[in-house]
This record gives structure tokens, sequence and C-alpha cells, in this order.
């Protein structure tokens, strides 16, 4: 089968376009024809071993999945051979054929194409997790979402709306407003042409954001943590910036705001019942139309590397995915 493999840590101009032996499943685990591969923010940083998952070279990146399974291996139940299904592996997707361990594996709503399943799992995912169990946002709650033109911003828009808050989509360029206008956000706010802490605190009536979901980092954490009200909840999704930022910690004192960390990952290992819970809802609301998730480009196979070029230089709007 056809995969792209990373046979030395680096830049995803390194990646190559391989002819390797088709995987077999082992003990507790499915293989997957893969119809599409979701692309995020972390396999930029697992191809320089700059993530806290370090793969053995050589590895086919590429972690969300979606497709049908073409085998089954001893011990799985609940699956079989023809199945249409989703799933999350921290490699492996770039490639025509995936072996996942059956619990990572979850079957998708018939109404879900496998191009939307691919780039749904991770990004809604982190999103609910991080807006019930780690912000607990209330209806009426008001909602700030930096980096709002992104796959998890966008999906956090969403999110945030069916559950009833009021949205602020913060995004450095219109197009990626325009997709969080479309996505249900009630204000909008262009960052790099607008005072933020100004906008925010004229769309809050000076109150103040309830949550702030930050997927960015840099300088706008801290902005964001001033602009909060009192109670708010700061969410600390990742540093797409590549700048981790560093505040002054007598501002959560001064205003009575929590910093939250979100590490879904880790969640759903470790509370596999309330992810699934979580999944039960996400799909409910996408059969009823409340979410749609984005794709704003497809690349091929062979073009995977450009693919983490453009998402790590943030020029995408939504999400990008990955055909065999």
């Amino acid at each position: 089968m056809k995969a792209i493999l990373c046979e030395e840590h680096g830049p995803p101009e390194l990646l190559k376009l391989r002819d390797i032996d088709a995987p077999d499943p082992g003990k507790g685990a499915v293989r997957i024809r893969v119809d599409a591969c979701g692309v995020n923010f972390p396999e930029t940083l697992i191809i320089q071993n700059k993530y806290q998952f370090k793969p053995d070279l050589p590895f086919v990146p590429g972690g969300e999945v979606a497709g049908t399974i073409d085998a089954v291996g001893e011990g799985v139940t609940g699956f079989e051979v023809g199945d249409k299904v989703m799933a999350m592996s921290l490699t492996g997707g770039f490639a025509e054929q995936i072996v996942v361990d059956a619990i990572s594996v979850r079957k998708r709503p018939d109404t879900m194409p496998g191009e939307i399943a691919a780039g749904f799992t991770m990004t809604y995912g982190t999103s609910m997790h991080a807006l019930k169990q780690r912000a607990k946002l209330q209806p009426g709650e008001t909602l700030l979402v930096l980096g709002a033109g992104g796959g998890v911003g966008l999906a956090a828009v969403e999110i945030g709306k069916a559950m009833g808050a009021t949205v602020i989509a913060a995004a450095s360029s219109q197009d990626k407003l325009d997709a969080a206008s479309r996505a249900g956000a009630d204000h909008l706010i262009n960052y790099t042409s607008e005072d933020l802490r100004a906008r925010l605190k004229e769309i809050t009536g000076g109150k103040g954001v309830d949550v702030f979901y930050d997927p960015v980092g840099g300088d706008m954490f801290e902005t964001c943590l001033r602009s909060m009200a009192w109670d708010g909840r700061a969410l600390v999704v990742g540093f797409a910036s590549g700048e981790i930022p560093k505040v002054a910690i007598n501002l959560t004192l001064l205003k009575g705001c929590a910093i939250v960390g979100v590490f879904w990952g880790a969640f759903r290992r470790q509370f596999p019942s309330e992810d699934a819970a979580n999944f039960d809802q996400l799909f409910e609301w996408f059969e009823a139309g409340k979410l749609a998730p984005q794709i704003s480009k497809t690349y091929a196979l062979a073009n995977a590397g450009q693919a983490l070029i453009d998402l790590a230089a943030r020029n995408v709007v939504g999400k990008v995915i990955v055909k065999p």
C-alpha cells in the first residue's frame, strides 16, 4: 500500500511517499481502509520530535481517520467488516490502510460522509470536552473563541451556540471571520485590525467574557485574561502561534477567574464513558443540523506534506483533509 513516511525528524518537506506492506490487525485491533485523514497541528510537531508523543522512526504520520473496516483482529466484538467508522490513532493515518485498537474506533452516523468524519473527531472532541467538562459553560454565558477560523475554533463556535452561549469569534482575517459567522458566531473581531480589548469591552458592556477558548497562545492570552468577567474560565487549548504565554498570576486573583488546561487525549483515555457521552451528544447535534464541519481543502496523499505546511502557517480555514 502507499503511505507517507517520516524517515527523519524535521519539516514536512522531508516526508516521503513510499510503498509499504499493508498492516495486519493483531488481537483487539481492526484494520480500516482509509477514506480520508484529518490534518491536525500536533502532526507538525510529531514529525519534528517536538511533541510529548515520540514514535520511533520510521513512522506514518496522521492520527485522525475515517473509512471502512476491512479486517477484524482476534477478540474484537462490536465491529465487523464493512462498518463505516472513524478513529483516533497517534500515527498511521497518511496511508491507504491503518490498524487501530478497537477501543479507539467509533461507528459514525450513517449521514456523516467520510471526509466530514475524518475532520470531526479531534476538533469536536477537544472543543466539547473543553466547554462541557472544563469550562462548564452555561446557557446565557458569553464565550470568546480565539483562532475562530481554524478547525477547533469553528467547532468551539458551533458547540458554544448549541450549548446556549453568546459567542464572540476572534480571528486574523476576514475569510476566517466569514467562516465563524457561518458557524453561528454572534459577534466578530478581527484582531489584526481592531483593538481586541476595546471591542470585548464594547460587546459585553464592560462585564467581560465568562469563558475564553484559546488554541493560539501568544500575547493575546493576557489581553483576554484582563477582559474576563468575575468567575471566568480561561481555557488553554494549544499554542498554534508557537509561543507559550506567560502571564502575571495576580490577574486570576483580581478577576476571580481560573486558568484551566484542556487535554482531551488524556481525558478520553481516563474517562471513556464520559467521552462516549460527549460524542453521542455531538452526533445528535450533527444529525439535527447544528454542527456543519467546514472542510476548506482536500489534498492527495502525495501532498500530505504541503497540507502540514499550510496548516502550520495558519493559511487554512476550517479543516483540511488528506485522501489516499
